[in-house]
């Protein structure tokens, strides 16, 4: 399956190209960063970027970015750091095939020059994620302009959530249950306890805005367990030429509708289904 996200290379053996970044899967989907907000989302993936390749296996590495490039979409050097603080208290668990392992995301971190845009960040990741990460092969590639663009947590997540499948050669959609997707989406415990207040306020407008902005399509099909939605099943397909061109255009401020989607293009039929 040559076009799978999997070699028999580590991940942090591979180059991206200009523009992407490749996010181990074993960070995809993590249980325990509910509570992350979308710039700390976005500047865990800016770290794990700026440290990638063969130095992000040796344990206790450290690695400097600029605030600078940090702050991306962030508003000022205070919610940065509010932001990296999170990172640091948020400990995740991540699965694997014979062990379940509960990991910090980030490890020791120094801001320097915080006041002024010459200012910089030093940091490491915790051993054990060194070590969990080390011989990753499989991966998603994020673009790091959509990644910029998204305007919420949901969006972020489901976009990480498809892009890990979408260059799968032979699978086209995957079913989750309910709760399994709340957590993947990262909606916080408590919150948006019905299904029709996720559909609403967190399936809906992520999904709306991934096919607005990704190189690819998503689509998604509650299903019933007797009376209640039990589950969800989401389809995906990699835009075509024009479409990718209207989310280029959409991300970069030029005027482009949306593109839309068909039935030849996704196994569901239409792009969001409510029941």
């Amino acid at each position: 399956m040559k076009n799978d996200p999997k070699t028999t290379a580590s991940t942090f053996s591979l180059r991206p190209l200009n523009g992407e970044m490749l996010k181990p899967a074993e960070l995809v989907e993590v249980d325990g960063a509910e509570k992350l907000t979308l710039n700390a989302r976005r500047a865990f993936n800016l770290l794990l970027h700026n440290a990638h390749g063969p130095d992000m296996a040796i344990p206790h590495k450290r690695f400097t970015i600029s605030l600078a490039q940090l702050k991306f979409s962030h508003a000022g050097n205070e919610r940065l750091a509010q932001a990296i603080k999170s990172l640091m208290r948020t400990i995740v668990t991540i699965r694997s095939p014979d062990r379940v392992e509960l990991v910090p995301l980030l490890g020791r971190t120094t801001i320097a020059d915080r006041k002024n845009d010459r200012g910089y960040l030093t940091y490491e990741f915790d051993p054990l994620l060194v070590e969990l990460l080390r011989d990753s092969q499989l991966f998603a590639k994020l673009q790091l302009d959509v990644i910029h663009a998204v305007s919420s947590k949901y969006a972020l997540a489901l976009y990480e959530i498809v892009a890990k499948r979408a260059r799968l050669s032979y699978v086209r959609s995957e079913t989750f249950e309910i709760e399994q997707f709340r957590s993947m989406l990262g909606v916080e415990t408590g919150k948006l306890g019905t299904y029709s207040n996720l559909l609403k306020f967190a399936i809906k407008p992520a999904f709306e805005e991934v096919n607005r902005l990704a190189e690819f399509h998503a689509a998604f099909e509650p299903v019933k367990v007797g009376r209640k939605v039990g589950a969800i099943k989401v389809a995906w397909a990699m835009k075509g030429v024009e479409a990718q061109k209207k989310a280029y255009a959409e991300i970069h401020g030029a005027p482009a509708l949306p593109a839309l989607l068909s039935q030849e293009e996704l196994p569901l039929g239409p792009v969001l289904v409510e029941r």
